[in-house]
Order: C-alpha cells, then sequence, then structure tokens
C-alpha cells in the first residue's frame, strides 16, 4: 500500500464497506452491492490485523456493532425517500390499518334500550335494532342511551344524561311511543258519559 498507515487504509474500507451496505437498502442491486460489502469489511479487518492484533479485535468489534447499525438506520429512513415512497407506495397511518367498521359512527349517538341491558340487550338507533352492552349497570327498556365505544363485535352504552336524552327524536313511525293526545284520539274514559 502506499504511505498511510495500515489503520487509515482499514478506516476507509470501514467506511466505504458500511456505504455500500447503505447503498445496497436504497438501489437494488441484486446483491452485488452486498458483495462489494462484504470484501471492503472484510479488508477492512484483515488490514486492521496486519497492523496489529489490538487494532485488528477493535476493528472487528466496530464491523459487529456498525454495520447492523447503519442497516438498521437505513431502513428505518429508506420509506421517507423519494425511491422508498415509490417503492412502497403512501405509508398507511394507525386510522387506516383500522378495518372499515359502519359501527364506530355510532360513538356519541343517542338511542333508546329496547330491552332491559343486565348488562348485555338491544338498543334502537336511528331505527336499526343493535345488540350493545352496558358500562356495568343495569338499563332499563325505553331509557335513552349514548354509545361510548365501539370495539371489535361490541358496542358499548351508558345512560343518557337530560340534555343527551332530549336530543333523541322520536321516530314518527312509532305511534305507540306518543301519548295519545297527541293522535288526536279521544279519551278511552267513558264513551257513553
Amino acid at each position: 500500500m502506499s504511505g498511510l498507515d495500515p489503520l487509515t487504509w482499514a478506516t476507509i474500507l470501514m467506511l466505504v464497506g458500511c456505504a455500500l451496505v447503505v447503498l445496497e437498502v436504497f438501489i437494488p442491486s441484486g446483491g452485488l452491492l452486498s458483495f462489494l460489502s462484504a470484501i471492503a469489511i472484510v479488508g477492512s479487518v484483515v488490514v486492521a490485523f496486519r497492523r496489529d492484533t489490538t487494532s485488528g479485535l477493535g476493528f472487528l468489534l466496530i464491523t459487529v456493532i456498525a454495520v447492523p447499525t447503519v442497516v438498521a438506520l437505513a431502513f428505518k429512513f429508506w420509506p421517507h425517500t423519494p425511491m422508498g415512497k415509490a417503492f412502497l407506495g403512501e405509508l398507511m397511518t394507525s386510522e387506516d390499518m383500522q378495518p372499515a367498521d359502519s359501527r364506530r359512527e355510532l360513538v356519541g349517538q343517542v338511542g333508546v334500550a329496547k330491552s332491559k341491558m343486565l348488562p348485555a340487550g338491544s338498543i334502537l338507533i336511528d331505527g336499526h335494532l343493535l345488540d350493545a352492552v352496558s358500562r356495568g349497570i343495569a338499563i332499563e327498556p325505553g331509557q335513552p342511551i349514548v354509545v361510548v365505544e365501539v370495539k371489535g363485535n361490541r358496542v358499548v352504552v351508558r345512560p343518557a344524561d337530560k340534555e343527551e336524552a332530549r336530543s333523541l327524536v322520536e321516530d314518527p313511525r312509532d305511534l305507540f311511543s306518543k301519548p295519545i293526545d297527541e293522535l288526536g284520539l279521544d279519551s278511552f274514559e267513558d264513551p257513553l258519559g
């Protein structure tokens, strides 16, 4: 070799080897860059051992630590590069990974318990009858409820407070829930009296 110290050559070969490992992650070469990287890193360790054993062991330790670290960092930043984005497409967010479930829109909606919930029962929301679970307390039939959580197959509800119950719109088709006065019928007291 030229007038450079073997330790300098070992350092240069180690840097070239690590750079080639990073390039292999970013540029698909069919393993050619990995092969050249392996040659450079092994050459670095051999040159360091030719200087002395301590330097050789030091470079061997550096290889064991540096190469996996460089590969991990390259894979961490690769999806954010233009090539990584083109290859992988747009990265998915955690919301994108959630399965599509129309029941998630129920959270916060007000409905009515149609059966006694001890803790499971039926609820009616927007004309749809659903199975639900209460949050540990009994809910009587006809009591207004609020959906607080939809998790997997479970719709979790709690009793609605007075403000939430006011927002509950009665179904105009449900004639049995209206008082008799609103139906325009006469009283059933004594029709002859």
